[in-house]
């Protein structure tokens, strides 16, 4: 759309508002094809109604940038973005809630927010999961199936002057529907249509009955934009002082949202992670089993512009939850909660660094990682999987230290107001087996708009100037991440599979971490996952591969299992994982050999 003529992109907003009242989705520009010249489509009246249309548009001379658009309670969050910028929708981010005192389930969110009104016909819970052990507990209820959620619904967004008219062309996006996927059709690869009821002070993980507070929220996360999607292009007007982003679900009622447009902006669009060690290799450029390594990040814009002084992190409380100036961004779960793949995962904004290897020996780490572990002030990096217990050696650290997040939260704020570092230190094990380790940083930016993940990996050799290479036994993926939706795109823009596994491992409070865990969990709910689900072939690409037996490699997937188990092994406790620290210890090398219809 956004290389048409005015009267094409209003006549592309209207046929979003026909959908909205039943009529046919809108798969090309065909319909369109016979409009009059522009000059002749409106009289002069409609001219000035318009802005002073016929709007100029010229061709962007720099790539389009990504813009993320928010909107909470009705209320469009303010954007400031670079002068003279071209933009394509890249993220929307819908959010209503209401509080009670009572457990109403969605009741109040369906009466009183500005969601009430898009049809809620069909609602209801489909998960659960608590969390605060030992207690009090936050208890999710998960909401899907409501007709909002499965109808097919347009964007359309307009630049108004501070008048409302209209001073550029619109653009209409589609949304598609939460399940099912659309090639072609859909304009988001990640698209996630919720109700969520959060009870907190809950006596156990399934008792809310003395709690008085609840929370109803309904939340529409649009990301990831296609390829094709992202011809769609804004170009803002001197004059353009909003955008006002109309929903075909809501068509009489749109959001506006206020835009400043920012003249000589300090940094560039963009984000780049690099990565160096500051320790020395020896002579044979590798290092010896039992060397401690210093490393050092620089996080830069798109230009190259450092965005934080060498040797130096801003103090947290000058970061969260909102980001510095030049866009660096700390984990903000503190403010802001998150859940895999129900709750705003790409608001976490981890800034985080992992050693794992050798890359031969890369696997999925099993052993989780205590809540101490990130309390400790003596110990800055947290080892998460040994040679002797995991199979391979991976270490880990937030940046700043998980001692400072954490420590800062819960045992002394004044951890918030400390400098930090920009280095930090994995040493590795004397028994290193000799090859290639990964060292990886993944973060987010986000700056005048744009919000951007992004990650960098670079290997170091131990013991052997041999390079080694990673087994993996799952892909490929890109049949389905593709066109817009690449790894290297979506999540932390990290292609490299291999390199998650120790940002990855099992958390005390996120059971959850592990790839193998969230891939299920995430396909077998999505509904757009094309292949059967009991098809493991799909994705694995060996029969072993699918014999390790655990709570958590099977109940990521399966909601039950039968009653024997239950006898056995426990109830299910955990959307998830199953369990609790136990799912992932193998039940049994004796059954489940095999898994009916995997095509293995």
């Amino acid at each position: 759309m956004g290389g048409l003529g005015a009267p094409r992109a209003l006549l592309a907003s209207l046929a979003g508002l026909l959908l909205a009242c039943g009529g046919q989705d809108v798969t090309d520009e065909t319909s369109m094809s016979a409009l009059p010249p522009e000059e002749d489509f409106l009289g002069a009246e409609s001219q000035a109604l318009l802005g002073g249309w016929p709007w100029p548009n010229p061709a962007p001379t720099t790539p389009a940038v990504a813009l993320a658009l928010e909107v909470e309670n009705g209320v469009g969050k303010p954007l400031r973005v670079r002068e003279g910028s071209t933009f394509f929708i890249n993220q929307i981010d819908i959010r209503s809630f209401v509080t009670s005192r009572k457990d109403q389930g969605l009741n109040n969110l369906i009466r009183q927010s500005d969601f009430g009104g898009v049809g809620w016909l069909g609602v209801r819970q489909v998960d659960q999961e608590s969390v605060g052990a030992p207690g009090p507990y936050t208890r999710r209820r998960y909401y899907r199936e409501a007709a909002w959620m499965n109808l097919p619904s347009h964007f359309i967004v307009e630049q108004v002057d501070a008048r409302g008219r209209i001073t550029g062309v619109p653009i209409l996006l589609n949304a598609g529907v939460e399940h099912q996927r659309r090639p072609g059709l859909d304009d988001f690869f990640i698209r996630r249509f919720r109700g969520i009821q959060t009870a907190t002070g809950c006596a156990t993980p399934n008792d809310c009955s003395a709690a008085t507070s609840f929370e109803e929220e309904a939340i529409l996360e649009l990301r990831n934009a296609y390829d094709h999607a992202k011809r769609q292009t804004l170009s803002l007007r001197p004059e353009t002082r909003a955008l006002r982003l109309r929903w075909t679900l809501r068509p009489g009622a749109p959001y506006e949202i206020p835009v400043e447009q920012v003249r000589n902006a300090q940094y560039a669009y963009g984000f780049r992670i690099g990565v160096e060690p500051l320790t020395r290799a020896r002579a044979d450029g590798t290092y010896a089993p039992g060397t401690e390594i210093a490393f050092q990040l620089t996080l830069r814009d798109g230009a190259g512009n450092r965005l934080h002084p060498r040797g130096y992190l801003p103090p947290y409380n000058q970061v969260a939850p909102d980001g510095t100036d030049s866009g660096l961004q700390y984990y903000r779960a503190f403010f802001d909660a998150t859940a895999t793949y129900y709750r705003r995962k790409h608001r976490e904004r981890m800034l985080m660094t992992q050693i794992i290897g050798p890359a031969q020996h890369i696997q999925p780490i099993r052993s989780v990682v205590a809540l101490e572990a990130f309390l400790d002030p003596a110990v800055d990096e947290q080892v998460v999987a040994t040679p002797e217990r995991d199979g391979v050696f991976s270490q880990f650290a937030t940046l700043p230290f998980a001692n400072v997040l954490f420590g800062g939260a819960f045992i002394d704020p004044a951890l918030w107001d400390m400098p930090n570092t920009d280095t930090w230190k994995f040493k590795l094990p004397a028994n290193a087996a000799p090859g290639t380790y990964l060292v990886t940083v993944k973060g987010r930016r986000t700056y005048l708009g744009e919000d951007l993940p992004g990650s960098t990996t670079i290997e170091i050799q131990v013991g052997t100037r041999q390079r080694t290479e990673p087994k993996l036994t799952t892909g490929p993926c890109t049949s389905c991440h593709s066109q817009g939706g690449e790894l290297s795109e979506v999540l932390h823009a990290n292609e490299n599979r291999a390199a998650c596994a120790g940002c990855h491992a099992p958390l005390a409070f996120e059971l959850e971490g592990p790839i193998f865990v969230r891939t299920h969990f995430i396909h077998s709910r999505s509904n757009r996952f094309d292949a059967p689900l009991h098809q493991c072939s799909s994705c694995h690409l060996t029969k072993e591969s699918i014999q390790r037996t655990s709570k958590a490699a099977c109940l990521s997937c399966h909601k039950s299992y039968p009653a024997n188990h239950v006898a056995q092994f426990g109830p299910i406790e955990s959307m998830y994982v199953g369990g609790g620290a136990e799912s992932f210890q193998q039940c049994t090398g004796a059954c489940h050999t095999r898994h009916p219809g995997s095509g293995l």
